[in-house]
């Protein structure tokens, strides 16, 4: 995988799930350009709704490889659409367009 992959992280110890951006992957650790799972779909909706005041944005976190338990790309499965074209689908623009344009920063 390499940077600017869209990618899902699983964590342990405490167990999360990230989605966003991969920055860099090396030996300490992995960055991401990101958002917890579980608030994915709030984002999107906020950022359909062009809710400036309740958007939320991605962050950029370091994880310690010691935390990481496996990532992988997200993509299409069958007739399930990725994250990524789920937001492409919903906001009318691809992440990469979105997070191009300033819009995406976190704050």
């Amino acid at each position: 995988m390499n940077p600017g992959a869209i990618v899902v992280l699983h964590l342990v110890n405490p167990s999360e799930k990230y989605w966003g951006v991969l920055e860099s992957l090396a030996g300490p650790g992995i960055t991401l350009r990101c958002i917890s799972l579980t608030s994915f779909e709030d984002w999107v909706s906020s950022v359909v709704h062009a809710d400036e005041a309740m958007a939320l944005g991605l962050s950029t976190i370091f994880f310690p490889m010691a935390r990481v338990e496996r990532m992988f790309l997200d993509e299409p499965a069958g007739q399930i659409e990725s994250l990524a074209q789920s937001f492409e689908r919903r906001v009318g623009m691809s992440v990469d367009d979105y997070l191009g344009s300033g819009s995406g920063q976190a704050n």
